[in-house]
């Protein structure tokens, strides 16, 4: 469903160049809900904005539901970004003004397509994620578990091809942290949801069907969820270690 292949970006600053993406290559199918791990540095955060059409790459393809992005206009590459991606912020990006409702239905109402398909869909994600007694309270006054999952039904409510998910649980305890990350996993679950999340925590990698380590610009290593969670949990740790020398990383 979402091919990255050979991918390269680099940027200039002054005389310089520095190469940040450097060959990356994997796949993503239909249903997974997929972590990227890896040292601060290590070009998270450029590949996610490379798949968001927010930023431009150097080589390679980017291929969403049949499509390839790099010879879109940006016309073309907004419409993927409103019409096939949803997203979700470590900082949550609601709007103080609206309810929690009104925000999960934003994106159809600045289209001006509720109708009652979308209002049904909301009364499910509300449903699902355990927020529909909150319905009708404004950001202010709920918790940032509460918030990051308004965020994830937010991102759903157009039923996107693909989440893209930003260090959501960064912000966030341990108990919403979890609760976050079991919304997740009922958006794949329950609704097929594919979910592409950078994280620099171990403990909400440990739940997703994959875990691609990324160092220096390169996979170093993918990562399959084959046993308990627990087990995954320290297989990922100790590979994360190995990896990057750091015994802290990954327990942030």
């Amino acid at each position: 469903m979402l091919y990255v292949n050979n991918l390269h970006k680099s940027y200039r600053v002054g005389m310089n160049n520095y190469e940040v993406l450097k060959g990356v290559t994997f796949s993503v199918s239909q249903g997974e809900f997929i972590a990227v791990m890896g040292p601060s540095g290590s070009g998270k955060s450029t590949l996610l904005n490379c798949i968001s059409c927010y930023i431009p790459f150097d080589e390679g393809k980017i291929t969403l539901g049949g499509q390839e992005l790099s010879d879109l206009t940006e016309e073309k590459l907004a419409r993927v970004r409103n019409e096939k991606l949803g997203f979700v912020f470590q900082d949550f990006m609601l709007l103080d003004g609206l309810t929690v409702r009104e925000n999960i239905l934003l994106p159809r109402i600045i289209k001006g397509r509720v109708g009652k398909e979308g209002e049904s869909l909301a009364d499910q994600l509300l449903k699902l994620f355990s927020i529909q007694h909150i319905q009708d309270k404004f950001p202010a006054d709920i918790s940032g578990g509460e918030r990051q999952r308004t965020a994830i039904a937010r991102a759903l409510i157009n039923s996107p091809l693909l989440i893209l998910a930003d260090e959501p649980t960064g912000n966030l305890d341990s108990k919403s942290s979890r609760t976050v990350i079991n919304a997740f996993c009922e958006a794949r679950d329950t609704l097929g949801a594919t979910v592409f999340m950078v994280t620099h925590d171990s403990f909400s990698a440990s739940f997703c069907d994959r875990v691609i380590l990324l160092a220096d610009g390169v996979v170093r290593e993918v990562l399959e969820r084959k046993s308990e969670r627990a087990k995954f949990h320290d297989d990922l740790l100790n590979k994360i270690k190995e990896m990057s020398g750091d015994e802290n990383v990954g327990n942030a």
